[in-house]
């Protein structure tokens, strides 16, 4: 049980490396759901320097923050190892200034890079999901 009384701040960050490939990652904290790799933003901490350093922690990557894509809301999320819990997602497009992924073992235990279009058919939490159709359906579509 979750002793906060308020929602929590996370940031997560959808990778792209330069042949526009997709990190996902498989954490036991979402039933080993592929998602992408985030954290909480720590107190005095602007959101783009966590998502920089929460990638960094787990992936040993290093990434240049694009923009802010999408901000969620999770409420007691289904399939998430936690129970009543609320964050609030601020999910980013970021760019993979390095391409060798090293992962901690502890938040995740696996990864994949892949098209785009073709994580849409992979076993992806929701949020991630919704991230996605975001990305492939009004990001790729005009930029």
């Amino acid at each position: 049980m979750c002793d906060k009384n308020y929602p929590e701040a996370t940031v997560g960050g959808l990778i792209v490396r330069p042949d526009g490939k997709i990190l996902l990652v498989r954490s036991h904290k979402w039933n080993n759901y592929l998602s992408v790799p985030g954290g909480h933003i720590e107190f005095g901490e602007k959101a783009e320097d966590a998502i920089k350093r929460e990638v960094l922690e787990e992936t040993g990557l290093d990434v240049e923050v694009v923009r802010l894509l999408m901000v969620q809301q999770a409420i007691n999320p289904e399939g998430y190892y936690k129970k009543n819990v609320h964050y609030i997602f601020l999910d980013y497009l970021c760019k993979a200034k390095t391409t060798n992924v090293n992962l901690d073992n502890k938040e995740l235990q696996d990864y994949l890079w892949v098209d785009p279009k073709d994580a849409l058919n992979l076993n992806l939490e929701p949020y991630t999901r919704r991230l996605l159709e975001k990305y492939v359906n009004e990001y790729l579509t005009f930029h």
